[in-house]
């Protein structure tokens, strides 16, 4: 697959969150799995990709990446606080609810809406900025999940946005994926058949690709 075929399709995959729904509250926290004694614990802090959404919540990633470390001996509780729709000013909105989760790491995905609604990125930029801030002063680790935007934005805004999320790894020494949809975006057998949200292995996927970057921020047995 090309890389220009790769960027065209993140166009139909980040479709779906901008036509997502708009409802900005904070939701239950939902424990992917029964409540045992854990170690730590991850919040997953996003939009519709980190949702699930069209899936039940064992398959969207943050189910996955949490059955993963099970599975590897890591007593660590994954909670999915994702919300179809979101922008970084919602996230920012829900930062002290997700505090209260008490997480020990964030694995942050936003901003994707805000780019196809033509939002300045320095916009976003500074609301990604913040979260980071006040999840930093709280001693949570952040891992920061990279977004590129479609062509269509024009060359100028595509450049702008995409360099929001390396600069704030840098600027704030956060762990950073390079690209949340790396292996999954654009390919039909990942995808669900309205070929914008990924199905349970495409999830599956995106959950073995995060999954040295939690050990990385710190899980321990």
């Amino acid at each position: 697959m090309t890389k220009s075929f790769q960027y065209v399709a993140v166009l139909v995959a980040l479709g779906c969150l901008f036509c997502g729904c708009e409802k900005q509250t904070s939701p239950a926290p939902v424990a992917t799995q029964e409540q045992t004694p854990v170690t730590g614990t991850i919040v997953a802090v996003g939009d519709s990709l980190t949702a699930g959404y069209g899936l039940n919540e064992a398959d969207a990633y943050p189910a996955q990446l949490e059955k993963k470390l099970r599975a590897a001996g890591y007593r660590w509780r994954v909670v999915n606080a994702g919300i179809s729709g979101e922008t970084s000013s919602g996230a920012l909105s829900r930062v002290a609810w997700v505090l209260r989760l008490k997480p020990d790491i964030v694995i942050l995905e936003t901003g994707a809406n805000d780019g196809l609604r033509g939002i300045d990125p320095q916009v976003t930029k500074k609301n990604i900025a913040e979260i980071v801030r006040i999840l930093k002063e709280q001693q949570v680790t952040v891992v920061l999940a990279g977004m590129r935007m479609v062509t269509s934005m024009g060359r100028e805004y595509t450049s702008a946005f995409a360099a929001i999320y390396p600069e704030l790894a840098k600027q704030y020494d956060l762990i950073l994926i390079p690209f949340f949809l790396q292996g999954v975006a654009g390919d039909p057998g990942l995808n669900q058949s309205d070929g914008l949200h990924p199905v349970a292995g495409g999830y599956r996927i995106i959950a073995d690709m995060i999954y040295p970057y939690v050990l990385q921020a710190g899980v321990k047995k």
